[in-house]
């Protein structure tokens, strides 16, 4: 399985030349990871400090930063620290961007900014159902947060200070995940969507093609047999590495891992180079109709 795109480049500003931006493309809307074994995120002591396990809010798996709302969640911190945790997520926020901005400049004008986020624990054994389990391989989708039209691209960033990798298993290409579970889903009940979303479910209406996903990932995560017999790939990102990828479309698990940034994207999947290779049109040929009205 050829699933790495490995680049040089130890610095946040490296400019990169067209021929290479179109091989980063490409290998991204193939199902590939681009991965920097060299591209370190530093932290400070203060800013390791505060994000130890023990002020993580124990209802959640992760301190996120809205950079859209300007808000801060799942921390446990004071009020004085927290200014020091907002300067740590906007420095990764803006270092993010502009490696985006030099390596997929087509894609720069149409992105928007998803949350930021610092996982300081454990990734192995951190699950509380087997739908909540990342340790199972999956695609993104989000039961309360419809995507819709967008793809999901993630940018993460080994911080562990102790030398531990942060290690992932990364499955089959999209197509064949959808060929085997797609058949296996339901169709929505008529105005679920609807209702859903007017009873605080959902941020919004949950489309047709997230109904699909939602399942799709629920069915890839319950079944045992699949995740112990299907083709995977195990890969381990070493700290002060960064990678980046489609997470709703290159199937993934998080077997192990301590402390690490992430920053999402989201990308209107019609401003891809290759839209029949986005999930919506994957799915949308399967189901033979249009699932994002």
């Amino acid at each position: 399985m050829d699933n790495l795109l490995t680049l040089g480049g130890d610095d946040w500003q490296t400019e990169f030349d067209a021929s290479l931006q179109q091989q980063a493309v490409d290998a991204l809307e193939n199902g590939q990871v681009i991965y920097f074994p060299k591209l370190c995120f530093e932290l400070s002591d203060l800013e390791r400090h505060l994000s130890a396990p023990r002020y993580v809010d124990p209802k959640r798996k992760n301190i996120h930063w809205d950079p859209i709302k300007n808000k801060l969640g799942g921390t446990l911190c004071s009020w004085e620290d927290r200014q020091y945790l907002e300067q740590l997520f906007k420095r990764y926020t803006s270092q993010t961007e502009r490696l985006i901005c030099h390596l997929l400049p087509s894609y720069e004008p149409h992105l928007t900014l998803g949350r930021t986020s610092l996982r300081p624990v454990e990734a192995k054994g951190r699950r509380s159902s087997a739908k909540k389990d990342d340790t199972r391989l999956h695609v993104d989708a989000f039961p309360a947060t419809p995507m819709a039209k967008k793809r999901i691209l993630r940018v993460f960033s080994n911080t562990n200070h102790e030398g531990q990798p942060r290690v992932w298993h990364i499955g089959e290409p999209f197509q064949q995940v959808a060929e085997q579970f797609f058949p296996k889903t339901r169709a929505p009940f008529l105005g679920s969507q609807f209702l859903l979303n007017t009873l605080n479910i959902t941020k919004s209406p949950r489309s047709v093609y997230d109904h699909y996903m939602l399942q799709i990932h629920d069915k890839m995560k319950l079944n045992r047999q699949y995740q112990q017999t299907c083709e995977k790939m195990q890969v381990k990102f070493p700290p002060g590495s960064t990678w980046i990828v489609y997470t709703d479309a290159v199937s993934h698990a998080v077997l192990s891992g301590q402390h690490l940034m992430e920053q999402t994207f989201y990308l209107p999947f019609n401003k891809m180079q290759h839209i029949d290779l986005a999930p919506q049109s994957i799915l949308q040929k399967l189901a033979k109709r249009e699932l994002l009205l």
